[in-house]
C-alpha cells in the first residue's frame, strides 16, 4: 500500500543572481575601448504548480530540500549571463501553503493553479551598465542579488465531494471499499485506517468523490488520537455522513451517543455547520445491529436526518445510499460556482522603493530599513574602495545622510542596514567641512596625482624656459622674446666658443 503523507516542511533556495562583470576592452588599434563588463542573470524562481496526478505529498516526504540554479556571472565583450531556470514543483489539488510564522500565502485548488513561493534574486550590472559621463570607466561592478530562502508548510486537504466520519471500527473503510474502486486496509480492531482513502463513484451519470476520514474519537478536536490530523480533510466536502455501527460491542456506547460525540468534535472544529448531513447505520447483516438500527431510526429521523441501513458485507441498501447522495451533491454544485484554478498571484513592481526608515535601537545603533538601500547592500563588493564610494554617494542621494542627521546621528556612530553595520562618515551636509560636494575619501594619500595636478603638469610641459625661447634678428642678432626689452647679443664666436 502506497503511504500517505499530507503535511511536509519544505526547504527553499530560489537561485542566486549573477555577479557583473569588470572588464575593460583592449584591443590592437582601438585605443580607450570602455568598460565591456556584462551582467549577471536573474536567479531561478520555484514555482508551485497543481497537478492532478498528484495526491500525496510522499515524495517532498523524502526529499524536502528544493533548489533553484543561479544565474551565471556576466563576461567581458558585453556578454551577459544566462538566467537561472525558474523550477516548477507539482503539487495535488487542495495543498495549502504556510509561511514560517503560520500565515497563509496560498490555497491551490483545480488544475493549473500556480504560486511563486520563492524569488530568484537579481544579477548583479557590470561596468558597462554603470558607466556615465562622469564615471567613464569603473573600476567595479555589482554583486548579484541572493535568492530567496526561506521553510514553507505544505498541507493537504483532500478535494471531495463527500466524507465519511466516525468511530474507528464503524465500517468506513469497508463501505468505500464496496462502493468504489479504493482498497483501504480492513481489519476489526480500532485505528485500521492510518491515512485518509479516496474513491471515485457513479451513480447514473453523476461521478463524485468520497473520503474516508479515520480516526475520530472525542477529544479528537484537541489533539486527541488521530482525529485533530486528519479532520483538515473534511474541509472540502459537500457532504457529511456519519457512519454509525449498529452492532457496536461495547455497551456504553450506542448510535445516537456515537453521533453526539462525533458532532461535538465537528462543531469544535468549526467551520462545518453548513454541511449537509446523512446518517448511515451500518452492520445490519448482523441480527442485533438490525434489531438496534429499527430502534434508534425513528430518534434520528426526529432530528431532521435522512437515514439509510445498509450493510458493506451483504451490498444491502447501497444502492438507495448511492442515488441519495449523488442528489445531495448534485445539488450543492448547482448551488454553488465550480472550482476554479487559483489565480496566479502577481507581485508588480512599486511604483516607489525609495522609502526608507531610520531608527535607534536601545543598543544605540541607528537602523536603515528599506526595500532599494537593503538591496543596493546586498550587490555591494566592500572589497572594493570605488564601490563602497558608489554605495556612499546613492544613499546620499536618496536622502540616508540627511536623515541620519536629522535623527541625531554624529560622525563616528554605528548604522545598521540589513546584514552590514558599520562608523558613520558622512560625505555630505553640516559634518563635512570645505564646500558642498567635497569627499574627504579623495584627501586620501594613495600616490595617485590628482586631476588639478595632471593639468599643471601638462602647462608646465607646454612653457619653455628663456634659453629655449632665442629669436634671431635679419641683421644677425639673437636675442630672448622673454627679455625682448634687453636683447642679449651672441657673436658666432660665443657661439662657437671661440
Amino acid at each position: 500500500m502506497t503511504t500517505f503523507v499530507d503535511r511536509v516542511v519544505l526547504h527553499l533556495q530560489a537561485g542566486d543572481g549573477g555577479h557583473g562583470c569588470v572588464s575593460v576592452r583592449r584591443e590592437k588599434f582601438k585605443p580607450l575601448g570602455g568598460p565591456d563588463g556584462g551582467n549577471g542573470g536573474h536567479g531561478g524562481s520555484i514555482t508551485l504548480v497543481v497537478d492532478p496526478q498528484q495526491h500525496t505529498l510522499l515524495d517532498f516526504h523524502f526529499h524536502p530540500h528544493v533548489k533553484a540554479p543561479n544565474g551565471v556571472s556576466g563576461a567581458g565583450a558585453n556578454r551577459d549571463g544566462a538566467n537561472g531556470k525558474d523550477l516548477i514543483v507539482q503539487v495535488p489539488a487542495g495543498t495549502v501553503v504556510h509561511g514560517e510564522g503560520g500565515e497563509v500565502l496560498a490555497d491551490l485548488i483545480g488544475e493549473g493553479a500556480t504560486f511563486e513561493v520563492a524569488r530568484g534574486g537579481r544579477g548583479g550590472r557590470g561596468n558597462a551598465s554603470l558607466a556615465n559621463t562622469r564615471r567613464k570607466v569603473p573600476g567595479f561592478a555589482e554583486l548579484g542579488e541572493p535568492g530567496d530562502h526561506l521553510d514553507v508548510v505544505l498541507e493537504l486537504k483532500s478535494v471531495a465531494d463527500v466524507g465519511l466520519v466516525g468511530f474507528p471500527s464503524a465500517g468506513k473503510s469497508s463501505l468505500i471499499s464496496v462502493i468504489s474502486a479504493a482498497k483501504p486496509k480492513i481489519a476489526d480492531y480500532p485505528f485500521t485506517t492510518l491515512v485518509p482513502n479516496l474513491g471515485v463513484v457513479q451513480a447514473g451519470d453523476l461521478t463524485f468523490t468520497v473520503a474516508d476520514v479515520p480516526g475520530l474519537i472525542p477529544g479528537a478536536a484537541t489533539g486527541k488520537g488521530l482525529g485533530m490530523q486528519f479532520l483538515r480533510h473534511i474541509e472540502r466536502t459537500s457532504v457529511l455522513v456519519h457512519v454509525l455501527d449498529a452492532a457496536t460491542p461495547e455497551i456504553e456506547r450506542d448510535p445516537l451517543a456515537d453521533l453526539d460525540a462525533i458532532e461535538a468534535e465537528l462543531s469544535a472544529y468549526g467551520g462545518l455547520e453548513d454541511r449537509p448531513r446523512l446518517v448511515v447505520l451500518n452492520k445490519i447483516d448482523i441480527p442485533d445491529g438490525r434489531d438496534l438500527a429499527e430502534m434508534v431510526r425513528p430518534d434520528l429521523e426526529a432530528r431532521g436526518y435522512r437515514v439509510f441501513e445498509v450493510s458493506a458485507i451483504t451490498r444491502e441498501g447501497l444502492k438507495e445510499l448511492l442515488y441519495a447522495l449523488a442528489g445531495t451533491v448534485k445539488e450543492h454544485r448547482l448551488a454553488n460556482p465550480p472550482v476554479e484554478a487559483t489565480r496566479a498571484i502577481v507581485r508588480p513592481k512599486a511604483v516607489d522603493e525609495s522609502g526608507f526608515t531610520v531608527e535607534q535601537d536601545e543598543e544605540g545603533v541607528f537602523v536603515v530599513r528599506g526595500t532599494k538601500v537593503e538591496r543596493w547592500i546586498k550587490q555591494t563588493n566592500f572589497d572594493n574602495d570605488e564601490a563602497v564610494g558608489y554605495l556612499a554617494d546613492r544613499l546620499e542621494r536618496l536622502g540616508v545622510e540627511g536623515e541620519l542627521g536629522k535623527k541625531g546621528a554624529k560622525p563616528g556612530d554605528p548604522v545598521r542596514i540589513g546584514e552590514m553595520e558599520f562608523d558613520w562618515q558622512p560625505n555630505a551636509g553640516e559634518f563635512v567641512a570645505g564646500p558642498r560636494g567635497a569627499d574627504a575619501r579623495l584627501e586620501d594619500e594613495s600616490g595617485r596625482a590628482s586631476a588639478s595636478q595632471r593639468l599643471a603638469a601638462r602647462k608646465s610641459r607646454r612653457v619653455r624656459s628663456d634659453d629655449e625661447l632665442l629669436h634671431m634678428a635679419p641683421d644677425g642678432t639673437v636675442s630672448s622674446l622673454a627679455n625682448a626689452s634687453r636683447p642679449v647679443l651672441v657673436t658666432d664666436e660665443d657661439d662657437t666658443g671661440e
